[in-house]
């Protein structure tokens, strides 16, 4: 009992923390109530990077059809990125302000309405359709799981899992399928990007019932979600954890940016290419399971980041030798390295916090900085890649990148706290 107790107490501090409010928690719900409250976070979830990673099986097709340079495309994954680090403070005053079902909602019509604005033809549209999209996702990475904690605080761990799931499932899709229905419907890649949109609709739906049925953060929980700790940009542990969620959320977003593009010089039809992207993205939910669960039965978290790294850089290795003929192993490879490693970076936001408080300081630290870092990853492949007019320099670049990144992860892997100064 009172472990359970400890549970929803934790989950009404992070709730405060969010800007989200008590009120699920505490009414009891029925069992049809429960699954739709489930169904609804599954479908916010599943809106959160379809929008962003369809655009790479489509990049040459965009830049031959606009005339725009590589570094103007490597803006269509860089810009919801950089959103993902800049906007995500805003998520809790947004919540406090309308609740948090409401905000949720809005973060839906976001999306769908900059998947809309992307039909326009001026390529400015296709620029601010896409900044629309990643505030609306930004806005809800920070949202969706105070209502996991909250609402469901005796099945935290299976709807984290699902959660999890759908964030790796919702790219795989996405990059697998936005060729094929291009080539079966006849469309153009506007009308293909903006299906995508069809979504964020269907997560509006279904999430109506949840925000007639709420209440905002009471007054005391808001005062002391405004107290933060202090002191954590002088942690060196802390950029450890920040410098590892950063560089490995720039290998992820640099690769699905531009690696089907890669593989289509290579070779490889658009719809293999943009399938390679698939398969990356559904080996990595592997990768993201096995991480954390070995950690948790004793293997040391620093080992996983080498056996991560590795992977990646082995994944890599290969796209650079024989990017074609072993697509398969070579995407599969590195599936299982980001996968360990966005894995291992959320867990060590939260090994490395000593109480729910740091933890959420050190949760939006590592977010806010750490996004904009992987925000310069898609940018920068396509700058340089146009300036050497080949893929070897840009490769080796992103090889390079993995011994930062690999430095951090052990440094953050190590079993200590950051430590901070309270504010009075």
């Amino acid at each position: 009992m009172s472990e359970i107790t400890s549970e929803q107490t934790a989950a009404r501090e992070i709730t405060a923390a969010a800007g989200a409010g008590p009120t699920s928690a505490a009414e009891p719900r029925g069992r049809g109530q429960t699954v739709l409250l489930a169904a609804g976070v599954i479908l916010l979830a599943l809106n959160l990077r379809p929008l962003v990673v369809a655009v790479s099986p489509l990049v040459s097709t965009i830049r031959a059809d606009t005339g725009m340079s590589a570094p103007t495309a490597g803006l269509l994954t860089t810009l919801p990125v950089l959103c993902f680090g800049l906007l995500a403070p805003l998520a809790p005053r947004l919540g406090r302000a309308v609740g948090i079902e409401p905000a949720l909602l809005i973060t839906m019509v976001m999306i769908g309405a900059g998947a809309a604005v992307r039909l326009l033809p001026p390529l400015p549209a296709l620029l601010a359709g896409t900044v629309l999209i990643g505030a609306g996702i930004a806005l809800a990475n920070v949202l969706i799981p105070s209502v996991i904690k909250r609402d469901f605080p005796n099945r935290v761990g299976m709807m984290t899992g699902l959660y999890t799931m759908t964030l790796s499932g919702g790219p795989a899709i996405a990059a697998g399928l936005t060729v094929p229905l291009a080539q079966v419907t006849g469309w153009g890649w506007r009308p293909v990007l903006a299906s995508w949109g069809l979504l964020a609709g269907l997560a509006i739906v279904v999430w109506l019932p949840q925000a007639r049925r709420h209440t905002r953060v009471r007054a005391a929980e808001a005062r002391a979600a405004a107290h933060p700790v202090r002191g954590l940009w002088r942690n060196p542990l802390a950029w450890a954890v920040t410098s590892y969620m950063g560089l490995q959320s720039l290998s992820f977003y640099a690769a699905a940016a531009w690696l089907p593009t890669l593989l289509a010089t290579a070779g490889l039809s658009k719809a293999a290419a943009g399938g390679m992207l698939a398969l990356s993205s559904l080996v990595s939910i592997a990768g993201a399971f096995i991480a954390p669960t070995l950690a948790g039965r004793g293997v040391r978290p620093g080992l996983l980041v080498v056996v991560g790294t590795v992977s990646s850089a082995a994944g890599f290795v290969g796209v650079l030798v024989s990017p074609a003929s072993g697509a398969y192993v070579w995407m599969s490879l590195l599936g299982i390295g980001t996968g360990m490693a966005i894995s291992l970076a959320l867990l060590f936001i939260v090994q490395r916090a000593p109480d729910i408080r740091h933890a959420a300081q050190l949760s939006s630290m590592a977010q806010c900085f750490g996004y904009i870092l992987a925000g310069i990853g898609p940018f920068v492949l396509g700058a340089v890649h146009d300036a050497t007019g080949g893929w070897t320099i840009p490769l080796l670049l992103m090889i390079a990148l993995l011994v930062p990144q690999a430095t951090a992860g052990i440094i953050a892997a190590k079993d200590r706290h950051v430590t901070s100064t309270p504010t009075p």
